[in-house]
């Protein structure tokens, strides 16, 4: 079984790469205090259907190049786009 995690698309310069920012809380060993953490993950995304801002599935892949070890399932929620007004008073 392949590992899923569900992350937010931090960059889409390269093609056919996006850059995935897994976020994840935990409790510290010594401390106790929750510590939040994140793990960067290089992901494949063969149609270029993902954009910054997206909520994305990523699964465990083969190597397909020095940094990208992921590949894209899905886009689970679209990024937010601002509304823009144009009122001049």
């Amino acid at each position: 079984m392949r590992r899923r995690l569900v992350g937010v698309v931090a960059s889409d310069g390269c093609n056919k790469t996006r850059r995935v920012e897994v976020r994840r809380v935990y409790r510290h060993s010594k401390y106790q205090k929750t510590v939040s953490g994140t793990t960067v993950c290089h992901t494949h995304d063969e149609d270029n259907v993902s954009k910054v801002g997206d909520v994305v599935e990523i699964e465990e892949s083969r190597p397909m190049s020095r940094l990208k070890r992921w590949r894209l399932v899905s886009v689970v929620t679209p990024a937010v786009k601002p509304v823009v007004t144009d009122s001049v008073q």
